[in-house]
């Protein structure tokens, strides 16, 4: 576990739901706007890291506190003087908190002490206002342009000893000095009379709430539970036990509850009731903790009424770490009470079942949870190693069977080839779902899989029936419905589509960035392209490393007429180090769609966004094309070593290639480092066969999901005569005399 002192700087905008809810589309234009021309900007300036992006929130690490407070004063000067042509009420403004402490560094995240605590001073700050710590003011006074509020010690939510909290002073007139407060930040002396009518006006308020937007049935968002065991590595556990409650719960008809990904946007941060049950639309929110240490586990957990604040049922269990699924089952059983909801007699039977009754398979299980969120390529082979480990230690254990074959899938439809072969991932999930649906018939994640799995491969009525399948067996998940909406919009049924995406909306108010994307796509085949560009555009800026957002939002700027703002788009996607768009790979990874008029569609806004029709810088511009014949006459003449010999280098990277092409159309590529011996050749690509269709060339192996790639062979000037392009490799060749 690797520690360090730094400076850690947290921001978030005031506001956001609000914001977001009365206007999506020009609110995160002006956030993606502010963020491009003022925050980014100094950010870079000032030498800072972006540890992530968390929605309206940012997570930011210096290696100079110096540069940390110079940093949040250039950013907060900037939004000051921004967008003065906006309304008051429209405005982005920012919380800032710095601090200088230790962290805990782990898979590309930070933790510890250091960041809750510049999370918690942020909270402190007022809008457009920065609050730093104590330790950061002792290391900074006298080395920035700025003037401090000293506030004195305050007791922060979470953190053990009071901190000492100072106002950065951002006038040029208080450069340099050092001001004492008389009251904390964000109080007030009223005069009775305005207290009065503040009650008045609050008792108002409530009330209409509980008249007006409380829904019949009983609804409830169940927030991060936090980890009290000291140790970050032990987040995972205290996650586990949140994600085990909201998936019980969604699991009953009459209940409405919030899903993860909504909940836990809410994780590190203040929580002011009101406010969480106005963004999530609920009556109801349960809080708790998690405390796991020497073989015993301790959970506190609490109901909470969001429009008294009063506690409906708290409870805490102390219990051996062995007992955890007692423990999880006893509290979904007080807390569906204290709820008022009867459960069916089915759904009382499948929450009381545990998922396990191997505890180390639990634990390895959630790890996988944990790691596979990240999403990068390390993180899902762990998942699956996890996965697979939990399974040996119980083969029926249907959640982790359901999970490895959902990361398998995701890795299938990504073409993640380094993690699995596209073929074995294709497998691997089909196997682990079957099994899942075996063990565990209930369980709606391996109908989701299923449901991606039959229409990537061109089953579309059986997808519709397997996504269906997951609704009826989850009607309270989120992500049951996203899966109904992206199987039906590549079926062609986009009104079904749009209605699916708004059930899952009204389940997890705030979509996950791949989620977001989906329903961006869906509003674009349905014809809705300002919400299709509003849901494309926050995805891009709360998930800026997803592939696939930046194409669909460049089609869908195409689509209204944004020329600029869609070839800005294709050209930053070119850009991604994991990407590189052309609409010859569009025509092996997206093409998997019901109607060809549909795919016809979305490729002639690309093209007019100006997605090339190469990879890798390549134009055929000035180029002969070759014929059927010319193409057959060059790869497949006889030779009297039996197969033909071309020899060149491939882009990217200009590696030395040699293409061996047999009598029975089965070709090797094998491939090196330009400018070096054969010796260090290495294998690079076995394709299936090779065949010509039509004045195309065409490549098929077990990766591409099993389909052709055919590209197009032009005739060449330079040492090398000719070029074969096509979705994933340029060959400058010739053939060996």
């Amino acid at each position: 576990m690797e520690r360090r002192l730094t400076a850690i700087l947290t921001s978030d905008v005031v506001g956001y739901s609000r914001l977001m809810g009365e206007d999506e589309v020009g609110t995160l234009a002006r956030l993606v706007a502010c963020r491009k021309e003022v925050i980014d900007p100094a950010i870079a300036q000032f030498h800072g890291h972006i540890v992530k992006l968390m929605g309206d929130g940012a997570l930011v690490e210096f290696a100079s506190i110096v540069d940390a407070v110079h940093c949040a004063a250039a950013i907060q000067r900037g939004m000051a003087d921004y967008d003065q042509s906006t309304s008051e009420a429209q405005r982005i403004r920012l919380r800032i908190g710095v601090n200088l402490g230790d962290i805990i560094i782990q898979d590309n995240d930070i933790y510890g002490d250091g960041v809750n605590i510049a999370a918690r001073l942020e909270s402190l700050a007022e809008p457009g206002g920065i609050c730093i710590s104590g330790t950061a003011f002792d290391h900074a006074a006298q080395k920035v342009d700025v003037g401090f509020s000293a506030l004195g010690e305050q007791k922060l939510k979470n953190i053990a000893t009071p901190i000492r909290v100072y106002r950065i002073l951002l006038d040029p007139g208080d450069v340099g000095k050092v001001k004492s407060a008389s009251r904390r930040p964000g109080t007030l002396k009223l005069k009775p009379l305005v207290v009065a009518a503040l009650v008045v006006a609050s008792i108002a308020v409530v009330f209409a709430w509980q008249t007006h937007s409380v829904p019949e049935r009983p609804s409830v968002a169940v927030l991060p539970f936090e980890n009290l065991s000291g140790d970050p590595a032990q987040d995972y556990f205290a996650d586990g036990i949140t994600e085990d409650l909201i998936t019980d719960l969604a699991k009953l008809t009459g209940l409405d509850v919030i899903a993860r990904d909504s909940a836990f946007a809410y994780r590190g941060k203040p929580i002011v009731l009101a406010k969480v049950a106005g963004d999530l639309g609920v009556r109801y929110v349960v809080e708790g903790s998690v405390r796991r240490a020497e073989g015993q586990i301790r959970v506190n957990a609490a109901l909470l009424d969001a429009a008294t604040g009063k506690h409906v049922w708290t409870d805490r269990f102390d219990r051996p770490e062995t007992e955890v699924f007692a423990v999880l089952d006893q509290m979904r059983k007080e807390l569906v009470d204290a709820l008022g909801v009867e459960p069916l007699a089915t759904e009382a039977a499948q929450i009381a079942r545990p998922p396990t009754a191997n505890l180390e398979a639990y634990d390895y299980f959630l790890r996988g949870e944990q790691v596979a969120r990240n999403g990068d390529l390390k993180g899902l082979r762990e998942a699956l190693d996890f996965y697979e480990t939990a399974v040996e230690l119980d083969p029926n254990f249907a959640e982790a069977l359901a999970a490895d074959a959902r990361t398998a899938a995701y890795i299938w439809r990504n073409t993640y080839d380094d993690v699995l072969p596209n073929r074995v991932a294709e497998e691997r999930a089909y196997q682990k779902a079957s099994l899942a649906q075996k063990y565990k018939p209930s369980l709606p994640l391996p109908w989701m899989t299923l449901a991606i799995l039959q229409n990537v491969d061109g089953h579309f009525d059986e997808s519709i029936a397997s996504a269906q399948k997951a609704v009826n067996l989850g009607p309270g998940d989120a992500e049951a419905y996203i899966t109904l909406g992206y199987v039906q919009v590549f079926a062609g049924n986009f009104a079904e589509a749009s209605a699916a995406i708004e059930t899952a909306l009204k389940l997890d108010p705030n979509l996950s960035p791949i989620n977001r994307s989906i329903a961006g796509l869906v509003y674009f085949f349905n014809g809705d392209n300002d919400r299709a560009i509003a849901a494309l555009e926050r995805a891009y800026y709360e998930g800026p490393e997803i592939d696939d957002v930046l194409i669909s939002l460049a089609a869908a700027y195409a689509r209204g007429g944004r020329i600029a703002d869609a070839r800005a788009a294709i050209g930053q996607s070119i850009r991604l180090p994991s990407s590189d768009p052309s609409l010859a790979g569009m025509r092996i990874n997206r093409a998997h769609y019901r109607y060809e008029k549909d795919f016809a569609f979305l490729i002639a806004a690309l093209r007019e966004a100006g997605m090339p029709e190469w990879p890798f810088g390549f134009r055929e511009q000035g180029r002969e094309r070759l014929k059927s014949d010319e193409i057959e006459s060059l790869f497949f003449r006889p030779t009297k070593e039996g197969s033909q010999t071309l020899n060149g280098f491939i882009d990217p990277g200009k590696r030395m290639a040699t293409m061996f092409v047999g009598a029975d159309r089965r070709i090797v590529f094998f491939t090196g480092v330009y400018g070096q011996p054969r010796s260090q050749d290495v294998a690079f690509q076995a394709m299936l066969f090779i065949d010509v269709d039509e004045d195309l060339l065409c490549l098929q192996s077990e990766n591409g999901f099993g389909r052709r790639d055919c590209g197009q062979v032009f005739k060449s000037a330079d040492e090398y005569p000719f070029v074969f392009a096509n979705s994933n490799l340029i060959f400058h060749f010739k053939p060996q005399n």
